[in-house]
């Protein structure tokens, strides 16, 4: 009785599962680098901290729900390369967005700002969307077990809200982040759009995975030098 319960659940427990678990857990947080970055300088367009860590809050929880439906559909998702198309040309115009607009002038930061949280939510929200149909694809590879995709899928988000919440305290101490983030993501569109061109050019994921970390090292590389006050030399009154 319990087997035939276990089998219509597709529950399907076995030494490889805990294996098979770590695993896409991994590649959920080694993948999740470049996205928290992205995510992280998202928040940043609202200039408060306090407002960034809501609406990074807010954001990743919609996302969490569109995580779990895209992996819930990837079967039908993969069937249409349009959704990667999409993905690839937003984050594209993201990296566009972010290396042709200005900086400010009392910071290194490139890209929109927003007014309120609601106005950053769906941005961050589609964001990790737009990833998602990277990471879930090589999830899927991983394993075709549902319920083992969902378990890494929701470690992974909590990862993404940890990971999101340093990268917003390293983007304002470290000069190169921010760019180094959006190259990745520049990686990981293409990556999509290459996809959509020939699945036979898209490069394997331990490549991926070495130029992610190569980019990264030149962005925490450099930190960022903050000036201190000059004393100015007392005046000497003269009588």
């Amino acid at each position: 009785m319990l087997d035939r319960i276990f089998d219509y659940l597709h529950f399907q427990f076995s030494v490889e599962a805990p294996i098979v678990l770590l695993i896409l857990v991994f590649l959920e947080a080694v993948l999740s680098a470049d996205n928290a970055i992205a995510l992280a300088a998202i928040a940043q367009g609202l200039e408060d901290k306090e407002l960034e860590r809501r609406a990074l809050n807010y954001g990743l929880i919609i996302a969490y729900v569109l995580r779990i439906s895209l992996i819930l559909t990837a079967t039908w998702v993969q069937n249409f390369w349009q959704f990667e198309l999409l993905g690839a040309a937003y984050l594209l115009w993201l990296v566009f967005q972010h290396f042709t607009s200005e900086e400010t002038q009392d910071e290194h930061h490139h890209g929109p700002r927003f007014n309120s949280v609601l106005q950053a939510i769906p941005i961050i929200a589609f964001t990790d969307l737009a990833f998602s149909l990277d990471s879930v694809t090589t999830a899927i590879a991983v394993s075709q077990e549902k319920w083992l995709v969902l378990t890494g899928a929701t470690i992974g988000i909590i990862t993404l809200r940890f990971m999101a919440g340093l990268f917003i305290r390293w983007l304002d101490e470290y000069a190169n982040l921010e760019d180094a983030g959006y190259m990745t993501v520049a990686l990981v569109g293409l990556r999509l759009l290459l996809r959509v061109i020939n699945n036979d050019l898209v490069p394997p994921e331990w490549l991926m995975i070495s130029a992610i970390a190569l980019i990264l090292a030149w962005g925490f590389s450099k930190r960022t030098v903050i000036a201190s006050p000059q004393l100015e030399p007392e005046k000497t009154e003269v009588k």
